[in-house]
């Protein structure tokens, strides 16, 4: 069977552009004992795949020049040589940008064929609602009344952000890049403020303003300058939650900014870092409040879906431009 793949052309210098991305054709072995045969039908877009584009030590291995790039996928059984999984059955994992592919069945998830949302599972009820899930509550431990700011609140994980800080009662102000945006947060999101961080030319004082009373948690999403400006704001024995650095993910040079460390000194702040797999164990927990929210009524969502399997590419390049509300998602018809 041949079968069409995206392979990393080249390490990406600055700004992935397409030319960093290739088609090609794969023929795919005969199915063994034990394995899987699957086309994919949901692939996620996420930004930290930019960070295993380059040559250097993470916490997730890098991806070799000339192999699949691979992500979040949500699949369909196409054969099965496997008693776990039958054929038509629906499953997530971390698979190849491959429109078919073989494999072993470690580590995929079943999906109900029949629920009405398939694609949340690869946002609201996958790793971008536990993300923000997890983040907020055990790094932010918000309390009622307290103010929160969230950077790339418009995104797939900040939109979760705050509306989780609202139904703790928090106030609740959002930084995005537009003014659709601006206006989404406010309108069906729940935010009580938000700004548009590319039409303001004092985004520390835009935030004194927005929160009077200063800001109790901040969640993070995009660092630099934005940074930077929410973190003067922050009262004593605030919580800062690095979730996510966009803004620095394409830099070629060193990044020079203010030095956040006389802020925490003296507001006895906290500033953790985190990543959701360190929550693994505890995923069930927060697949069931979530749903427990959505089905209440009380957590809005949104997707951004490219159509296509050629779209990929040009679905991830679109993150750091951008043009994403909510989750990216690419949809294979």
């Amino acid at each position: 069977m041949i079968t069409k793949q995206i392979v990393l052309a080249s390490r990406p210098i600055g700004m992935p552009v397409l030319a960093n991305f290739r088609f090609e054709n794969s023929e795919l072995p005969s199915l063994q004992d034990g394995q899987l045969l699957l086309k994919g039908l949901y692939y996620s877009v996420d930004p930290y795949l930019r960070g295993r584009m380059n040559d250097a030590k993470s916490y997730v291995t890098p991806f070799q020049v000339g192999k699949p790039i691979e992500g979040s996928v949500i699949a369909r059984v196409i054969e099965s040589k496997s008693g776990s999984f039958a054929k038509n059955e629906l499953v997530m994992g971390m698979l190849p940008w491959s429109r078919e592919c073989i494999v072993e069945g470690k580590g995929l998830q079943k999906i109900d064929p029949n629920d009405p949302h398939v694609s949340y599972h690869l946002g609201i009820l996958g790793m971008t609602g536990l993300t923000a899930y997890f983040g907020l509550l055990d790094i932010g431990k918000p309390k009622s009344a307290e103010t929160v700011v969230v950077s790339g609140a418009a995104g797939a994980v900040g939109m979760v952000v705050g509306q989780i800080a609202k139904i703790k009662g928090c106030h609740v102000t959002g930084i995005a890049g537009s003014d659709e945006k601006v206006k989404l947060l406010k309108e069906e999101f729940g935010f009580d403020g938000a700004v548009n961080y590319k039409q303001t030319a004092d985004i520390e004082t835009a935030i004194a303003e927005l929160c009077p009373d200063g800001v109790d948690i901040y969640f993070d999403n995009v660092g630099g300058e934005i940074s930077d400006a929410v973190i003067a704001n922050v009262n004593k024995g605030a919580r800062i939650i690095i979730c996510g650095e966009i803004s620095s993910y394409n830099e070629t040079g060193a990044t020079v900014g203010p030095r956040p460390q006389s802020v925490l000194l003296r507001k006895c702040a906290l500033m953790q870092g985190f990543l959701v797999s360190n929550y693994s164990a505890r995923f069930p927990e927060g697949i069931l409040q979530l749903s427990e929210w959505l089905k209440a009524g009380k957590l809005n969502y949104k997707e951004t879906i490219s159509k296509g399997f050629e779209s990929l590419p040009e679905a991830f390049i679109s993150l750091f431009e951008g043009r994403n509300t909510g989750k990216m998602l690419v949809e294979i018809e």
